[in-house]
């Protein structure tokens, strides 16, 4: 569902994504770590068309991003860290607005809008405008919307961000489902603790480039550390450092 083939961005002299090459099946949870500057979120703008890239390409669904961009979104939802919102409407004229620009019929906008108001307890923030709304309240609307058309491929860059640890609950549950009846899920978090919990493969960049992508064991395996992710991690990204050319002197 999600195909990048040998994908690259650079900004100037900076090569924020270096030659990513990564398939993730459909109903695959995939949780991308690391570092800051790592180059995740500039990955997943790519993958969402938000940039273009300097060489390679990103497919949803088989349709190229760049070339097919409205087949492409048609398939996709992404969230982004900081998700923006109208703040002038209600949670409940935002659903309404995403799902008319998805062209969903107006009776499957209403039954769909309220079915995951209800799963995201938002009902008593319906008509209430965004502008006055908390972050995590407004976190909750932005996932809401973007599954309201039941996309076949999610992309979220840290989903927790803002939400207490009933809701955190909340969308986990909720993208973990939906990944086991077949929606491809693309999570980028600095929180280990999701990886380790919900994570059918993780990928760890470091540098722009793709160090991994494997399950748990198998990252345990190629660094040699058993028990939390997080020793895992720290290896593996610390021997990615080690293993890079020294800059040249001038």
């Amino acid at each position: 569902m999600i195909e990048l083939d040998h994908l690259t961005k650079r900004f100037g002299s900076l090569v924020a994504v270096n030659d990513v090459t990564l398939t993730v099946r459909r109903g695959e949870f995939f949780v991308i770590l690391g570092p800051n500057a790592a180059g995740k979120t500039t990955t997943i703008r790519l993958l969402a068309g938000l940039m273009k890239p300097t060489s390679g390409t990103a497919r949803v669904a088989g349709f190229d991003v760049q070339t097919h961009p409205l087949e492409a979104r048609r398939r996709l939802a992404y969230v982004p860290d900081f998700p923006f919102l109208y703040d002038k409407l209600t949670p409940w004229e935002f659903l309404r607005f995403t799902g008319q620009i998805f062209q969903m019929p107006e009776a499957r906008i209403q039954s769909s809008a309220q079915a995951v108001a209800d799963r995201f307890n938002l009902g008593e923030f319906l008509g209430k405008p965004l502008e006055g709304l908390s972050h995590g309240t407004k976190q909750r609307v932005a996932i809401a919307a973007a599954l309201l058309h039941d996309p076949e491929v999610f992309v979220i860059d840290e989903p927790m961000v803002g939400l207490d640890p009933q809701h955190a609950r909340v969308v986990k549950d909720e993208l973990k489902a939906r990944s086991r009846t077949g929606m491809t899920v693309f999570v980028s978090t600095h929180q280990l603790s999701v990886a380790e919990e919900l994570a059918d493969r993780i990928g760890i960049m470091h540098q722009g480039r793709l160090i991994t992508a494997a399950t748990l064991d198998e990252l345990r395996r190629q660094s040699g550390q058993q028990g939390a992710l997080e020793q895992s991690f720290l290896t593996l990204t610390q021997s990615a450092t080690e293993s890079q050319p020294a800059p040249a002197s001038r």
